[in-house]
Parts: C-alpha cells; sequence; structure tokens
C-alpha cells in the first residue's frame, strides 16, 4: 500500500466512525490557529518532487515534502518560492505552508501563496480523491477550489500532490536603511509603491526603515539612487529573522497580534510594540490588551487582526465572520467535509 492509499483508507475510516483527525506534515505551525483535537493524520511518509520543468517555472511535488528539499533544488537552477513562505521550524513542509497561506517579506509585491498554486491533488471528508486545477496557468473554468484550500488549515481536505507556479532568482538583491518614524515610513513606501521601483520588501523596526530592491542590477542601482539610504551589510539574514520571527521584537510571551490593514493606514493607536511589514499593509502588535479593542481599533480602519501567536488559543482567534460569510463557510465545509472530520474547530469553533 502506499503512502498516498493508506491516507485515503485512514480518511475513509474515520468519515465512517465520525472520528476528528488532526492532519500534520512537519508540525512546525502547530501554534497556528485554534486549539483543536483528533487522532493524527500524519503526511510525512508522503513526501518527494514529482516533477520540476525549470523552463516551464512549474513544480510538482508531494505535501509532505519538507520547504528546505524545495528551495534546495529549486535554488540549483536559481528559481524561488517567491511568496518567501516561512518555515518556523527545520521540519515544516510544502502541504503545511499552503494550509496556513503564510507568505512572507516579499509578498505584496509579488503575490500571495494563492497566487502560486495552480492545483491540487487531494482526499476530501468522504475519503474521494480529487484533482483540482493542474499544472499550467489558465487550467481552472469557474470556482477555482484548490486556490480556496490555500489557507484553509486542513478543513476542508487533506492535500496531497501540489503544483506551483515559481520565479526566477533576481540578478541583485539590495537592502538600505533610513532612520525615520513610523508615519514616514508608511508615506514613503506607499509612494514609492506607485513608481515603477524594483521593491521586494519593506520593514520599519525602531525608528528604522529597511528597503529591499530585487532585480536586474542596472534597475536596482538605479532605484538605490532615487530612494536612499545605507546599505545594509547581511541583508539576507535580517530578512530571513523577519520571515521566521527570529527578530528580538517577536522574544517573549506577549501575545503576538497580526494585523492586516490598508497599506496606506497610519499608525494606530494602540498600546504595544508594533513592527510594519508588507510596506504597511501587515503590522505585527505585541500587546496585552483585550482583543476587543485591537480588534475594533483595526476593523474601523478597514481591516482585520488575528491572535498569531500565544494568549487564549481555544478563544476567537480569527477576526470573526459576520454571519453572511460564516454561512457560506459552513456551506463549503458541508459540501467537502460533511463529516465534520478535518482539523474541526482551527479556523473557527463552528467549522
Amino acid at each position: 500500500m502506499t503512502a498516498e492509499q493508506d491516507i485515503q483508507e485512514q480518511v475513509q475510516t474515520a468519515a465512517a466512525g465520525q472520528t476528528p483527525l488532526a492532519i500534520q506534515g512537519g508540525n512546525s505551525k502547530a501554534f497556528y490557529g485554534r486549539t483543536t483535537a483528533g487522532k493524527p493524520l500524519s503526511l510525512a511518509d508522503h513526501h518527494g518532487i514529482i516533477d520540476y520543468t525549470p523552463s516551464e517555472l512549474v513544480i510538482s511535488a508531494r505535501a509532505g515534502t519538507s520547504l528546505t528539499e524545495l528551495e534546495s533544488v529549486l535554488a540549483q537552477e536559481d528559481q524561488m518560492l517567491s511568496f518567501e513562505p516561512p518555515h518556523f521550524g527545520e521540519s515544516a513542509t510544502l502541504g503545511g505552508s499552503v494550509a496556513c497561506g503564510l507568505s512572507g517579506p516579499r509578498r505584496p509585491y509579488t503575490g500571495a501563496v494563492r497566487d502560486f498554486v495552480l492545483g491540487v491533488n487531494c482526499i476530501n471528508g468522504k475519503g474521494e480523491y480529487l484533482r483540482l486545477g493542474g499544472q499550467v496557468m489558465k487550467n481552472v473554468a469557474g470556482y477555482d477550489l484548490s486556490r480556496t484550500l490555500t489557507g484553509s488549515l486542513g478543513t476542508l481536505a487533506v492535500l496531497l500532490d501540489i503544483h506551483l507556479r515559481v520565479l526566477p532568482l533576481p540578478a541583485l538583491d539590495l537592502t538600505l536603511v533610513q532612520n525615520c518614524s513610523a508615519a514616514t515610513a508608511v508615506e514613503n513606501c506607499n509612494r514609492w509603491a506607485g513608481r515603477p521601483l524594483p521593491l521586494s520588501a519593506a520593514c520599519h523596526l525602531e525608528d528604522r526603515l529597511y528597503i529591499r530592491l530585487s532585480g536586474m542590477a542596472e534597475g536596482v542601482q538605479a532605484a538605490a539612487t532615487a530612494i536612499g539610504g545605507e546599505p545594509l551589510d547581511h541583508a539576507g539574514h535580517f530578512w530571513e529573522q523577519l520571515r521566521e520571527q527570529q527578530l528580538p521584537f517577536f522574544a517573549g510571551d506577549t501575545p503576538l497580534w497580526r494585523l492586516s490593514v490598508p497599506a496606506a493606514t497610519q499608525p494606530l493607536a494602540l498600546d504595544g510594540e508594533v513592527l510594519l511589514d508588507w510596506g504597511g499593509a501587515q503590522r505585527w502588535l505585541r500587546s496585552k490588551l483585550p482583543a476587543a479593542a485591537i480588534r475594533s481599533a483595526v476593523a474601523a480602519v478597514g481591516g482585520h487582526a488575528t491572535l498569531f501567536r500565544g494568549g487564549d488559543r481555544s478563544s476567537t482567534v480569527f477576526q470573526p465572520l459576520q454571519p453572511a460569510l460564516l454561512a457560506l463557510h459552513q456551506r463549503l465545509k458541508n459540501t467537502l467535509d460533511p463529516a465534520g472530520i478535518f482539523n474541526p474547530g482551527r479556523m473557527y469553533p463552528e467549522l
């Protein structure tokens, strides 16, 4: 019996007995989402690259494939996963990254995880094998279910195989540093984003704005002259530490909130420490403020807040859904996982 067949059999048995399953890859992101319980369903044995065509910028791999292996193979061909998925541990897998839908510093300039998912093979809550999408860009007519599974935290289906679009590595990366306030950083980042500049990351921390430029050497150097700032030594290490939440800002037990707001939003009046990422569109907040106060302030500017790490993981972790949107989520859940066996409650108690 193959690993794939074994997974399918476990799902069919669980569906018949209405036994909850806790889907696991490398378990590096077990902290993310609400606390849930269930019989472990491991995808660790379902790993390996299935197909890779560098000239077509497409790679297919099994869900249990480690991110380290995948990125190493791509680097040999001077290519990359341009959404820069955070690992949060050496055991991180491709399936876990897609299921969590997390992207790194490059996300606002090249796209999110879901923008690079071409298709998936998966098993739904009835134990049925599904092929969604494919290995080319225009492969879906109607509702793109493969991208819907991205970021669903394993609550809809078990990802088996994933087809991704990749991009070439830039010829040059250059990071500049400027001293400025958070408000000035937001203004500058939004102004630069409206110009044809090769931006690939922008972060503000402790009155310092870090701007990464990526592309052909001539274009990067021209942009550096236009933007100004001091070059940062060992810049790759800085962006990796930001991506992996290893900067001193992320240390400690104070709850960590992820705020998603319109990029031009000025700094919010919230008690706590703040790191601006994605040119201001993503903000990390370390605060002991009540969840209601944080969510109210963020909702007032058209954003939403997620309790990313720490705090009460049995409460509402993600932004509460409006009734109509919750009903839509429930219909989708009932269609793909009618017995409710996949990671029940991981996103919301009702799912």
